[in-house]
Formats: structure tokens, C-alpha cells, sequence
């Protein structure tokens, strides 16, 4: 209550403001379990976590193979391989946006806001920007493949060319529509 003895404004909002204990106990309990499945996904992001480490394992043995080959290996073979580890790079970037991101919109906040090494993006994530950004980092994925296919054109199938060339149109399209609705949402918010 305020000085004047009517209600302030928390307080009126409190009281206007409907409670499952009072209304139905059953939609109370299963809301509260539709918001708790959630948690379902937690073992999803574990197990892409798990994929990232394998990754990383990968990329130390590719590294490894070009170190030990380094004399012997010509320098298309070797861009091949640099190229090689980029790629492995790039998939573990986007499976790091698709774990911290995801987790982060989708099951519970991430406590980071004092943390040293929070990434700039994570202050302003939610499903419409980690689409965005999943978008961009497949169009850099698909440039790795399709660069590696023009590195080495001489052993490349022209059909195979072809198809990682559409691919990675469809892949800019998709990017830049993605962008375009996203930025009519965001507009749409504002007014």
C-alpha cells in the first residue's frame, strides 16, 4: 500500500494477476512440467559437445599426419590438408554457437555476465540470430568444400562441381532471406 492508503502499482499488478493455486491445479502441474521439458535437451548439447571433442581429435590427427609428411607431401596435397583444418575448425565454431547459443535460448541462462571470455554475441541471442549465424557459418563451411573442389579441379568429377556449386548458392540464398526476415521481425517489433 501507498502513503494514500490505495494500492501502488506492484501491488495492484499482484492482485490482478492470476494464480494457478487459486484457478486449476492440474494446468498448474502440467504447465509446470511443459516448462520443465526443457531439460530434455540438456543431453542433446552434451552429446554435441561430445562430437566437438571428437572433432578436436580429428583436427590434432590431420595436423599431426601433415607435420610428419611435411617433405614429402606436393603443395596441393598441402593446401588440401590446411584446407582440411579449417573445415574441421569451422564445424567445431558452429557446434560451439549451436551449444552455448541453443542452451543458452532454449534451456537456461548461461551466468556469464561478469566472465572474461562471454563471447560479444551471446548479450543479444535468441532463435531468430543463432539462425543467422548457423546460416553464415554453413556458407563458410560449403566455401571450404568448394574451394578444396577447385584446389584440386584436375581430380574432381565436373558433375560433383556442379552440384557443391548449387549447394552453396542455396546455402547464400537461404542465408540472405533468413537475414531479410529477421530484420522485417525485428522492424515489425519496434512499431
Amino acid at each position: 500500500m501507498s502513503d494514500s492508503g490505495l494500492p501502488d502499482a506492484r501491488e495492484s499488478h499482484r492482485l490482478s494477476k492470476p494464480t494457478h493455486a487459486a484457478g486449476n491445479p492440474v494446468e498448474a502441474v502440467f504447465e509446470s512440467i511443459v516448462f520443465a521439458s526443457r531439460w530434455i535437451q540438456a543431453p542433446l548439447y552434451a552429446g554435441l559437445i561430445v562430437a566437438e571433442l571428437l572433432y578436436a581429435y580429428k583436427f590434432l590427427l590431420e595436423l599431426w599426419h601433415m607435420v610428419t609428411h611435411i617433405n614429402h607431401v606436393e603443395e596441393t596435397v598441402f593446401m588440401l590438408g590446411v584446407l582440411g583444418l579449417i573445415d574441421v575448425t569451422m564445424v567445431a565454431n558452429l557446434l560451439t554457437m549451436v551449444v552455448i547459443g541453443g542452451y543458452a535460448t532454449f534451456v537456461s541462462k548461461l551466468d556469464l555476465e561478469h566472465h572474461p571470455d562471454r563471447p560479444d554475441w551471446l548479450t543479444h541471442v535468441d532463435p531468430g540470430t543463432i539462425k543467422i549465424k548457423l546460416a553464415a557459418s554453413l556458407i563458410g563451411i560449403s566455401s571450404i568444400h568448394l574451394l578444396k573442389g577447385f584446389v584440386d579441379v584436375a581430380n574432381e568429377n565436373p558433375e560433383h562441381l556442379k552440384w557443391k556449386i548449387f549447394i552453396h548458392m542455396t546455402f547464400l540464398a537461404s542465408a540472405i532471406l533468413l537475414a531479410w526476415t529477421d530484420k522485417i521481425m525485428q522492424k515489425d517489433k519496434k512499431h
